[in-house]
């Protein structure tokens, strides 16, 4: 990996408290990048110019990338260029006036309250496995956490005696979010008669765990969903984010305001949360159409 690229990770992980994921799609872009300046003759990331990225990420484009990942590229490419201007490792920033391709807004899949109701009633509850699993499902439609942010939970983020969980404790997105009581009558049920069962170390502080007693994994969760969707038969492609897209769209639908919305997701920008009245527009269309009787 190129010195500067290292030197940026190190200043990502130290002092921007980003999520792993984050960092990782930074460097992966960076490393992608550097391969690519290298291949046109530069022995340095830092010695690429306005034209070679421009190059970079016209080729993206022509070799099939969507324009959400030339849109991330750039991002990337900014912020490790803006550190080692801030460094002085070069003198001018080459993403100075890049300009990010323009993105159709694309409605995020969402559940019916029906097909949530649905899917949320496959785990068996007669089980551990099943306590467990509908436990996370219910949390995470409670809530609107991502995936990454349900299995980061430690048992002391959750407060059942005052309805609420803490979420991305210690970053910057931190976030005291309420739950509603199903979900806190299983986490009460999971917690109290069923985590235990799965524990092998007392020491252990995940909220959620595998069989082996330890953190149960974001490749395990998306598994578990996936199972009790093909098991549910509903015919959408259900993700665990299509439980927070339907958190944050069945709010609206039911008057909430979409500042609250806005902080219970941890968006920073409040642009990112109002794609879900989009959703809420075109629902009201099609109650009109359907009940109009000149529609």
């Amino acid at each position: 990996m190129d010195l500067y690229i290292m030197k940026f990770n190190s200043y990502l992980e130290r002092e921007r408290e980003l999520s792993n994921n984050t960092i990782e799609s930074y460097i992966r872009d960076l490393k992608q990048f550097d391969k690519y300046s290298k291949e046109n003759g530069l022995s340095s990331i830092t010695d690429a110019n306005k034209t070679l990225i421009l190059t970079y990420l016209i080729y993206l484009q022509k070799t099939g990338k969507s324009v959400s990942t030339v849109s991330r590229n750039i991002a990337s490419l900014r912020s490790f260029y803006q550190f080692v201007l801030n460094e002085g490792i070069i003198k001018k920033d080459p993403t100075i006036n890049l300009q990010s391709p323009k993105q159709e807004k694309k409605l995020p899949s969402i559940l019916t309250s029906d097909e949530v109701e649905i899917l949320l009633e496959q785990p068996d509850i007669k089980c551990t496995k099943g306590v467990r699993d509908k436990a996370m499902l219910e949390l995470l439609y409670a809530s609107g956490i991502r995936a990454s942010e349900l299995i980061s939970l430690d048992l002391d983020d959750v407060n059942l005696s005052m309805d609420y969980i803490l979420s991305s404790k210690d970053t910057s997105n931190e976030r005291v979010i309420p739950i509603g009581k199903m979900a806190v009558d299983i986490l009460t049920l999971y917690i109290k008669e069923h985590r235990g069962k799965l524990v092998k170390d007392n020491e252990e502080k995940s909220l959620f765990v595998n069989y082996h007693g330890k953190r149960l994994t974001r490749q395990g969760f998306w598994k578990i969903v996936r199972g009790y969707t093909k098991q549910a038969k509903i015919n959408k492609n259900i993700t665990p984010h299509t439980l927070r897209h339907s958190f944050a769209a069945h709010l609206l639908q039911n008057g909430a305001d979409l500042k609250s919305v806005q902080e219970m997701l941890g968006h920073a920008d409040i642009s990112t949360t109002q794609i879900y009245t989009l959703i809420t527009k075109n629902k009201i269309k099609e109650v009109y159409k359907k009940a109009h009787p000149r529609a």
